[in-house]
C-alpha cells in the first residue's frame, strides 16, 4: 500500500541532521536581497549632524554611503544643510567624525569626509540608466533612527522629476527613480542598490505627501551624478552654466523627424528677460534640436550640457521655428544660486 505523506516544507528543505537547511529554504528573491545586504551594509552609515539655527544648535540625522576607501561619503544635501560637521556610525560599531566637504542643493547631493585615519568599505557605484521598471532594488539606510535598516521592492517608475532648490534658484532633478521600497525620514542619503549590490540611487525622503505612502524616490547614479560628486570632492561646489529658459520634451513634427532621424526635442515654454537665451533671440515655442553639436531630446540632456566648461563659451544652438531650422549663438553665464 502506498502511503501519501502530507507536504511539509520544512521537512522537505531540511538538512541531514533533521534541522532546516537555511540555504535551501531561502528562495531566489531572498538570496538576492541577503546577498545585497551582506555586500553593501558595511558601506552604509547612519549620519548625525549638528546644525546652526536661530535658536542655537540642533541635531539632524540621515544616512550616507562610503564611495572611496580614503573617507569620502555621499549623502543628501538637505540632510547636511546648515551643517559643517557630524558623525557617521557604521554597522560594525565604528563611529567616525566627518566634515562636510560640499553640498549641491540643485541635485540634492552632498559629500562628507571622515577625519579618521581608518579605511572605509567603499560601495560600488552602478548605472541607473540600465534600470528597468519592475526590477528588484534594495534600500539600506537609517529610517527614523533605526540604523542599518533594509527594505526591498521594485523599480515602480523611471524618468520622474524632483524639484530641488538652492537659494532663489529651482531646478528639476531629472531621471529620478521611483520605487515601492519603503522610505522614511532618515533614509535620505542612503543607498538604493540593484541585485548586484551596486548603488544605483541615493534615496531621498524629503518632506512631501509621498513619504511613507509606499512611494520612494532616489536621485539616480549616472554620468551626471558622477560629475557632480567629482566636483564636490575637488572644489566643494558645482558650477553650472545658465541659459535662462524653461522647457520640456516634445515630439518632432513628422517631416523634421524623418529629416533628422530623431524623435524629440525640447520645446521652450519660457524665456527669462535679459538672459543669455533672450539676448540670442530665442523665443517661446522654439524647438531646440542640438546644443554645440549634441542632440537634445529632453531637459536632462540640456542640463547635462550646461556644465562648467560651457560658462562664457558661445554655443551654436539648432532651433526649429515656423517650419525652418536655423542656428542661434548663445553664450551661457554662470548660474548663481
Amino acid at each position: 500500500m502506498t502511503v501519501v505523506r502530507p507536504f511539509d516544507p520544512l521537512a522537505d528543505a531540511s538538512s541531514d541532521d533533521g534541522g532546516p537547511d537555511d540555504g535551501e529554504a531561502l528562495d531566489a528573491y531572498s538570496r538576492v536581497v541577503t546577498g545585497v545586504v551582506e555586500r553593501l551594509t558595511p558601506s552604509v552609515a547612519s549620519l548625525r549632524v549638528w546644525k546652526n539655527t536661530r535658536g542655537g544648535r540642533s541635531e539632524g540625522s540621515g544616512s550616507a554611503v562610503a564611495i572611496t576607501p580614503d573617507g569620502y561619503l555621499v549623502t543628501s544635501a538637505h540632510v547636511v544643510q546648515g551643517s559643517d560637521r557630524g558623525e557617521a556610525m557604521f554597522a560594525d560599531g565604528r563611529e567616525v567624525p566627518v566634515d562636510v566637504v560640499g553640498t549641491d542643493g540643485l541635485s540634492d547631493l552632498a559629500v562628507v569626509r571622515s577625519t579618521s585615519s581608518g579605511e572605509l568599505a567603499a560601495a560600488t557605484l552602478g548605472d541607473a540608466a540600465r534600470l528597468r521598471v519592475g526590477q528588484l532594488v534594495v534600500a539600506i539606510g537609517n529610517p527614523l533612527g533605526f540604523g542599518g535598516s533594509v527594505t526591498a521592492g521594485i523599480v515602480s517608475g523611471l524618468g520622474r522629476s524632483l524639484p530641488a532648490r538652492s537659494g532663489q534658484v529651482t531646478r528639476l532633478v531629472e531621471s529620478v527613480i521611483q520605487t515601492d521600497a519603503a522610505l522614511h525620514p532618515g533614509n535620505s542619503g542612503g543607498a538604493l542598490a540593484d541585485g548586484r549590490g551596486e548603488v544605483v540611487g541615493i534615496n531621498t525622503a524629503v518632506v512631501g505627501p509621498w513619504v511613507g505612502q509606499g512611494l520612494g524616490l532616489a536621485v539616480p547614479v549616472n554620468a551626471t551624478t558622477r560629475r557632480i560628486l567629482a566636483s564636490l570632492m575637488a572644489e566643494g561646489r558645482v558650477r553650472r552654466a545658465y541659459l535662462g529658459i524653461a522647457g520640456g520634451p516634445r515630439p518632432l513634427p513628422p517631416r523634421l523627424a524623418r529629416e533628422t532621424g530623431r524623435e524629440r526635442g525640447v520645446e521652450v515654454v519660457q524665456v527669462v528677460d535679459g538672459s543669455p537665451a533672450a539676448r540670442a533671440g530665442m523665443r517661446t515655442e522654439d524647438l531646440i534640436l542640438e546644443i554645440d553639436g549634441s542632440p537634445v531630446d529632453g531637459m536632462d540632456d540640456l542640463q547635462r550640457l550646461m556644465d562648467a566648461p560651457s560658462i562664457g563659451r558661445t554655443l551654436p544652438v539648432r532651433v526649429h521655428r515656423g517650419g525652418r531650422v536655423f542656428t542661434l549663438d548663445v553664450t551661457p553665464v554662470e548660474l548663481r544660486a
